[in-house]
């Protein structure tokens, strides 16, 4: 990712955002994630939800060295801090709740399991009895569901927030939709859910849940659905828990080492189990 600064002839400038693959394993999928990135951009352009302009893409290298895409740098950052974050939670929601509601005449592909019951990497100070439960659980059949537009990968890394002094903070910008995809509310509830227990304690997961609702939106009426969707995204990330945290870590939040996030996957999993009494 680089930011671009544009200068014309007459003195206009402007800032731009150039998204490029160059690592071979990335490269792989860049086809698929920057023609879901450019789409998504395109369809939301026309709704509430502050994204990037989409400028160009060139998802096969055709005309660039690398597959890349170019949009519109947007202002803010993000912000990982513990402090204020009983802030900021009800306004991620508002925003995830707004994105759901886009009615999106051209449907993305449908969203992809990040995991099986084969791969998860059980964590090694986790109870060996909670975490089989949890693994079960992804072998139960898929719910059915209703499909929204989603994210994919909405979570505070991704979602950038003007935090002026002296001034409620405020959501400029929601980035990175290279995994926009069809799918259940839930799974993306569940995903910004799993990113808070890591970040800021395993209690911010089902108090996201519970703001989502608080917003407006709407999840499934199932107690055993609802875990379904919020087990099988915890349990994607034990395969790199970890290196989950490092871009955190590289960000400030020196504190999230990789046994804390850990203990806080394994704290998080067995909140999950246990509030269907597994």
């Amino acid at each position: 990712m680089r930011k671009l600064t544009v200068w014309t002839t007459d003195g206009f400038s402007r800032n731009l955002v150039l998204r490029t693959y160059t690592e071979p394993a990335s490269v792989q999928h860049a086809q698929d994630s920057l023609e879901r990135e450019s789409a998504a951009l395109t369809a939301l352009s026309r709704s509430a939800v502050p994204v990037p302009e989409l400028m160009a893409f060139d998802s096969t290298a055709t005309h660039c060295e690398y597959p890349s895409l170019l949009m519109t740098h947007l202002p803010g950052s993000t912000v990982l801090s513990d402090a204020g974050v009983d802030d900021r939670v009800p306004l991620l929601a508002r925003q995830l709740v707004e994105i759901h509601a886009v009615d999106s005449s051209t449907r993305p592909r449908e969203y992809q399991a990040r995991t099986t019951a084969d791969t998860v990497v059980v964590p090694a100070r986790a109870e060996a009895a909670v975490w089989a439960a949890a693994i079960d659980v992804l072998r139960r059949p898929v719910p059915t569901y209703d499909g929204r537009v989603l994210h994919r990968d909405f979570q505070p890394g991704n979602v950038l927030f003007d935090v002026s002094q002296n001034a409620a903070p405020r959501i400029t910008g929601v980035v990175d939709w290279a995994g926009a995809s069809w799918g259940p509310t839930d799974l993306d509830v569940a995903h910004c859910s799993t990113n808070l227990a890591l970040l800021h304690g395993p209690q911010w997961g089902p108090r996201f849940a519970l703001a989502y609702e608080e917003a407006g939106g709407a999840l499934s009426e199932s107690t055993l659905t609802r875990q379904y969707w919020r087990v099988r995204d915890a349990l994607a990330c034990s395969e790199e828990v970890q290196s989950w945290a490092a871009p955190w870590r590289d960000a400030g939040r020196i504190d999230l080492t990789p046994r804390l996030v850990e203990d806080r996957l394994n704290a998080y999993v067995s909140m999950l189990m246990d509030q269907c009494g597994h």
